[in-house]
């Protein structure tokens, strides 16, 4: 990036006239952002050239042996301890060199072996301690110790990659499968990266999302965190098996055409000392900020200080490390809005401009946000960044050439709680069709967002899914295909129509959590005290959408067909849909995308047996339905004939469109035909 192009005014303000008032502080943004980079990277050509941490710390062979270099910048005294020493306290001293770099050379090929455990025995005063080397890019339980160890990864050959070709291809708009690895499998346990990608890449490719997004892969020792509490950034979790386990993983997705997104948290750090980077030199604030600055409030971890360059290396580093090692196609950013704001939006509701910009907005944060985004499309220009903000922050989603933070994407997070807060508050004949319409079409202008219903948010222990929220108790009568109650027939149907109308209308790209798709029963409970720790609620139960006589298989294929008719007609690609007819009384929303036209009837009973359907942002012809909720293979009736070829006709007074017969909760397709 040319930073000398980087000049106000920005055009963030001319997409956007109500940041008028603020042009004071995007202008303070970006030139903090031109100092910081210049700052950090006046010695390399690109942020690429920069960010090399992986390459110069932590173990690394050379010529006659090995090398082991660490950060650590308070500490008086750092040695080298593992069993390939017996772990002898003595033997084996690590030199000090500029700004607190420590380092070591084992001389002899076999000096180190793969898979041996090692710790660093530290000294700050008279305090002696045991570190992991913050770059350790392996990291497991050592049964004789009972604590987390670095371990030796010296794979030898390089992986052998077989996905050049993939790599290169320009990204379709995003249908993410978000995934985590350990509860992927159907027995009480935790699965694995080869058996994610040997049992379930195949059931995605099946259902047509060209993308997964992947939970819980920095290493964290606590299993029942979700992936949340990192303590080694640069270390694939060994919960699930081996680095080249993961590299397998992906290297099958990319081969069945399936773009692979990293859940990254540089939002913040696991508090454990010892295993991760709290307290890592004996100092408070090596990689962190200090004092009660440096904690979050709710969650109980360390903040980074993002305006520190070497806390920069490393985290910069750490995303250049993902793509490049592991040849993930992006990141999925945790905890944006915590980053972003001063009191990590704790209780804001964010209900006007002055929120954004104040005394509570980090800079440094969003310098931080920007750098990695600018860094991830040089390294590789295809590659995608999805902001996890609830906040809205003007921007994000913008390139930072215009003002903005550099993200491709922003989870619409707002979209989950409004169907939460619909279904729990609100009956059935008092849904708000012009509200329903508002809250999935209104985002920033030239901002792409990722819509969604539900997500593994909605899925935790404590919350419900939308299908739980709709059948309740009968989840565990009603699932078979002969049971039929209003309750369970209305769980089905409105689980088809919310996902088909969120999915064509909620954003610029869509994203389902596993096993939400078919409606998988109870919740997330991960192992712990309270229950025993037991595995029985953290799993997918796959045994049910493959069983053909339960709904499972209705609301799979359902979204199979869904996502397939997405991706046929590039639905997505169009930035947005245009209303066509919005009756609040029938409870009916028409609106068309990417040359087709959707009708969804809410009603709980009112079928409408002419219902004129609009058809002007189309254009004149012959159409037919090529997708809906109501085909008898998805467990509808099939009332709704799939063979019928409309014709439009323009007449005074209504315009030109034709008439569609509209069943009571039911959603429909249609496409233009060939005349």
């Amino acid at each position: 990036m040319d930073i000398q192009k980087l000049n106000a005014p920005y055009e963030i303000i001319r997409i956007d006239p109500w940041l008028e008032p603020y042009a004071g502080d995007i202008e303070l943004r970006m030139d903090r952002f031109k100092e910081k980079r210049q700052q950090i990277a006046e010695n390399a050509e690109t942020l690429a050239g920069f960010a090399n941490g992986h390459l110069f710390f932590g173990f690394h062979r050379t010529a006659d042996g090995w090398v082991l270099r660490e950060w650590m910048p308070g500490a008086d005294e750092v040695r080298l301890i593992g069993d390939f020493n017996g772990w002898d306290r003595e033997s084996h001293p690590m030199t000090r060199g500029e700004n607190g770099v420590w380092e070591i050379r084992l001389e002899g090929e076999n000096a180190l072996e793969n898979g041996q455990y090692a710790k660093l025995w530290v000294r700050k005063g008279t305090d002696w301690f045991e570190r992991l080397p913050a770059y350790s890019t392996r990291v497991s339980m050592d049964e004789k110790s009972h604590t987390l160890c670095t371990r030796v990864w010296d794979p030898g050959d390089e992986y052998p990659w077989t996905d050049a070709d993939f790599m290169r291809r320009k990204p379709d708009a995003p249908l993410i499968y978000e995934a985590h690895i350990g509860m992927a499998q159907d027995r009480e346990g935790i699965g694995t990266y080869r058996e994610f990608a040997d049992n379930v890449i195949p059931r995605i490719l099946h259902l047509g999302y060209n993308t997964i997004q992947l939970m819980a892969v920095q290493e964290h020792p606590y299993y029942g965190s979700f992936g949340y509490q990192v303590t080694n950034f640069f270390a694939a979790s060994h919960w699930y098996g081996e680095p080249d386990d993961l590299k397998y993983l992906i290297n099958t997705a990319h081969e069945a055409g399936i773009r692979v997104l990293l859940d990254v948290v540089h939002s913040h750090a696991c508090p454990n000392v010892g295993e991760g980077l709290q307290l890592q030199d004996g100092t408070d604030e090596q990689y962190f900020l200090s004092g009660g600055e440096g904690w979050h409030p709710a969650w109980g971890t360390r903040l980074f200080n993002y305006g520190r360059p070497e806390v920069l290396h490393f985290l910069l580093s750490n995303l250049k490390f993902w793509q490049t090692e592991y040849h993930f196609d992006g990141f999925r950013f945790d905890g944006v809005t915590s980053m972003i704001y001063r009191d990590h939006g704790l209780g804001s509701a964010f209900t006007n401009y002055d929120m954004y910009f104040n005394m509570n907005t980090d800079i440094q944060a969003l310098n931080y946000l920007q750098l990695a985004n600018e860094l991830i499309h040089e390294v590789n220009p295809n590659a995608m960044t999805v902001a996890e903000d609830m906040s809205g922050m003007p921007g994000m989603c913008l390139p930072i050439e215009e003002g903005g933070i550099g993200f491709d994407y922003r989870l619409a997070m707002g979209e989950p709680d409004y169907w939460i807060k619909l279904l729990k508050d609100t009956r059935d004949e008092d849904w708000n069709m012009n509200a329903l319409w508002h809250e999935m079409t209104t985002r920033r202008p030239q901002e792409k967002v990722i819509g969604y219903c539900e997500s593994h948010d909605q899925a935790l222990v404590g919350d419900k899914t939308i299908i739980f929220r709709m059948a309740d108790a009968e989840m565990y009568t009603g699932m078979n295909k002969d049971y039929h109650t209003l309750t369970m027939d209305r769980a089905i149907e409105l689980h088809k129509i919310i996902r088909l109308y969120t999915m064509s209308l909620g954003g610029n790209g869509y994203l389902n959590f596993m096993g939400n798709e078919f409606g998988h029963p109870e919740w997330i409970d991960f192992p712990r005290e309270g229950n025993g720790w037991s595995y029985k609620y953290c799993r997918r139960q796959w045994s049910l959408v493959d069983n053909p006589n339960l709904k499972y298989e209705w609301l799979n294929e359902f979204d199979a067909a869904m996502i397939r008719m997405a991706r046929e007609h590039s639905l997505l690609d169009d930035p947005n849909a245009v209303s066509l007819w919005i009756d609040p009384e029938r409870k009916i929303i028409t609106f068309s995308r990417s040359k087709l036209l959707f009708v969804f009837n809410f009603h709980n009973s009112y079928s409408e047996t002419h219902f004129f359907l609009h058809a002007h942002t189309v254009g004149e012809g012959s159409y037919r339905v090529i997708l809906s909720s109501d085909e008898k293979r998805f467990g509808g009736p099939g009332i709704i004939d799939h063979d019928y070829i409309y014709h439009t006709e323009y007449t005074e007074g209504r315009g030109l469109g034709f008439d569609v017969y509209s069943p009571c909760r039911t959603a429909m397709v249609l496409e233009k035909t060939e005349d």
